[in-house]
């Protein structure tokens, strides 16, 4: 069994009932979810758009490949409503970024893990606090209390009221 950790997001339509219904349809695809973190608010990341994301971290233990897991997740986007488009930041009913793998180090064509950009962005980085702040970055070697702590994004990232 592979520990692996998603960040779900997604800005448009019912964002909570659509990230609830992400997690249903990957518990009946890929495995045992383990773990949730809060639901936090955050601005779009490297685009403009009026309406907020929520973004969530969930942490399942699952008996797929890691390219198995990107073509079940491609799939729940689909079946969610999302529309690819060319610009990789924009707008979407539902995103699902696989970013870790165990402690793997996956390059692919179709598939970067850890998550190439996850230092980056404070709204993975905060609700990765929640579920696994002494998690060790296979690459970066720091801790994700280390990589927030040195991230360099300044979006506000903000627990959604429920």
């Amino acid at each position: 069994m592979a520990r692996v950790y998603f960040l779900l997001g997604g800005n448009l339509d019912n964002r909570e009932r659509i990230l609830s219904e992400a997690i249903l349809k990957m518990k009946l695809e890929i495995g045992e979810l383990i773990s949730t973190s809060s639901l936090y608010e955050t601005e779009p990341w490297g685009f403009e758009h009026e309406q907020n994301f929520l973004n969530q971290v969930v942490v399942f233990e699952s008996e797929l490949s890691a390219i198995e897991i990107l073509d079940s997740t491609q799939q729940i986007e689909k079946d969610l409503g999302r529309v690819r488009k060319k610009n990789q930041y924009s707008e979407r009913t539902i995103d699902i970024d696989i970013l870790f793998y165990e402690d793997q180090i996956i390059s692919t064509d179709r598939l970067v893990v850890p998550h190439p950009r996850i230092q980056e962005r404070l709204f993975a980085l905060v609700p990765l606090l929640d579920v696994a702040p002494e998690l060790i970055h296979p690459i970066e070697l720091k801790s994700v209390k280390e990589l927030h702590a040195k991230c360099p994004d300044k979006l506000e990232v903000k627990k959604f009221k429920q």
